[in-house]
């Protein structure tokens, strides 16, 4: 069987029957997500012009990675449950800081390595009047380099490629603007702390206060062929 398709049929099992909140349903499609390797879906080319991305002989490595700085997007499946699909980030590329409201994502590095900046919103006690500023804490921050195990990354968090990379993610549930499950964009708030009051439930944790953000025009992610082996339903 092939991996990929082994990797829809566990989520259908433990995110469609179970649901992303289970601890057992996300252990099990992590346990597979970690054993999908570029060839599983279609990108051993690039994974391999990777590989030799640093060396200053590099044969093919413009036309395999174009000048484009757009980021794609290789969708492989979805449905009310959860979403399959690729994103490839050219070097030095960003996916700028966004929500996953009432989501799991779990994510599986590829090839190349990324700077992942993730937090968790931080729920206040006490209310304050800043209704566009929210507290969060840093739950990841520093690079990650494949081959490594799936990640399950925060409910906010942020990319930058650096080298051509490419992250394969499930999403549960997937997007729905008609369930509430939109996507925001945020940056940090220039002030560390507006409301003067002291989080002391991040334990030592770094926290920030964050303000939506509409991402620059530069911010650009395009639909792209998925190249890898076909689902079977």
């Amino acid at each position: 069987m092939a991996a990929i398709q082994k990797l829809y049929e566990v989520c259908t099992v433990s995110l469609s029957e179970k649901g992303p909140s289970s601890p057992e349903a996300v252990e099990n499609v992590r346990n597979v997500l970690d054993m999908i390797t570029p060839s599983d879906v279609g990108l051993e080319c690039e994974a391999q012009a990777v590989r030799v991305w640093r060396r200053p002989r590099a044969m093919n490595r413009k036309t395999v990675f174009p000048s484009s700085p757009a980021i794609k997007y290789r969708h492989i499946y979805e449905c009310k449950s959860f979403s399959i699909g690729i994103f490839c980030i050219p070097a030095s590329s960003i996916i700028p800081l966004h929500n996953h409201p009432g989501m799991t994502v779990l994510s599986k590095l590829l090839y190349g390595k990324v700077h992942v900046k993730s937090y968790d919103w931080i729920d206040m006690d006490e209310p304050h009047n800043l209704s566009k500023v929210r507290p969060a804490k840093v739950v990841r921050d520093g690079e990650i380099s494949a081959p490594c195990g799936a990640m399950v990354l925060g409910n906010i968090h942020a990319l930058k490629a650096i080298t051509p990379c490419a992250i394969l993610d499930i999403l549960s549930p997937p997007y729905s603007s008609e369930d509430g499950r939109h996507c925001s964009y945020f940056r940090r708030f220039p002030k560390s702390d507006p409301s003067g009051i002291l989080l002391d439930q991040t334990r030592g944790s770094e926290c920030v206060w964050l303000e939506e953000h509409q991402p620059s025009d530069n911010f650009v992610i395009r639909r792209d062929l998925y190249t890898g082996p076909a689902l079977k339903f």
